[in-house]
């Protein structure tokens, strides 16, 4: 017997706030992924890659959940007696949202991790330049900073995701200089620069989808629409925003 979900002011309340806390911890979830795929890039461990790729079946499973627990709300909130604010819509798209940007982040992750194989392989690989555990870990702490930003609803802190995409963009290009360099005096082969190439870029994704997702904290947050313009932000105040 399926149970009727509630529909009145304070269920759909209480609907909404779970969601709240699930689309957190589906953020923490996706942030653990991503630092267990790093790692067994750094260590080169075979078994800990396989790990953290197995991870991405349980996010896969809960962003499903997401979206259909999100539909759910939409669809009673349409129904006679139930009572859904303007911000609360405004909320429950955000999430929708953001679930979407962090199941795409663990798919990156899960190509990092899957790259772990060939760099195994190479019979005279280089160690990795601290310059890659640089960009790295600012991805995870951007990561971190958004996914608090959406649970306290905290503009500002959204801002700050949004200027750090940047950062993480000059890592990258010093990182493809030190590949250059290592290339050219013979300390690393083509094969694993061009590995960590591709790797790199997966970091600029992932902190591309990071900046989505404050721009809908920042919606979410003020009602206004943050829209990245000729190298800078701009906001967009809506009609009726909060």
């Amino acid at each position: 017997m399926v149970l009727a979900m509630p529909t009145t002011p304070e269920g759909m309340s209480k609907r909404l706030d779970d969601l709240r806390d699930t689309i957190r911890a589906q953020g923490r979830r996706v942030q653990s992924l991503i630092e267990s795929a790093l790692e067994s890039l750094f260590t080169l461990d075979a078994a800990a890659a396989l790990a953290a790729i197995a991870r991405d079946e349980e996010i896969d499973r809960v962003d499903v959940e997401i979206e259909q627990r999100a539909v759910s709300i939409l669809a009673d909130a349409c129904k006679a007696g139930s009572t859904l604010g303007e911000a609360d819509v405004r909320s429950l798209l955000t999430i929708v949202k953001v679930n979407n940007e962090l199941e795409r982040i663990a798919d990156v992750a899960v190509s990092m991790a899957e790259a772990v194989p060939a760099l195994r392989a190479l019979p005279t690989a280089a160690p990795l330049p601290p310059t890659f555990r640089v960009l790295t870990n600012s991805v995870i702490g951007i990561l971190r900073d958004v996914v608090q930003a959406l649970h306290t609803r905290d503009a500002a802190l959204a801002k700050v995701v949004l200027m750090s995409e940047a950062a993480v963009g000059e890592f990258r290009k010093a990182l493809v200089r030190e590949l250059q360099t290592q290339v050219s005096t013979g300390r690393m082969p083509v094969p694993q620069a061009a590995l960590l190439h591709d790797l790199a870029m997966f970091g600029l994704n992932m902190a591309d989808h990071c900046t989505n997702i404050a721009e809908q904290v920042i919606y979410v947050a003020t009602g206004k629409i943050v829209r990245h313009m000729e190298g800078r932000w701009e906001e967009v105040p809506l009609p009726g925003g909060a």
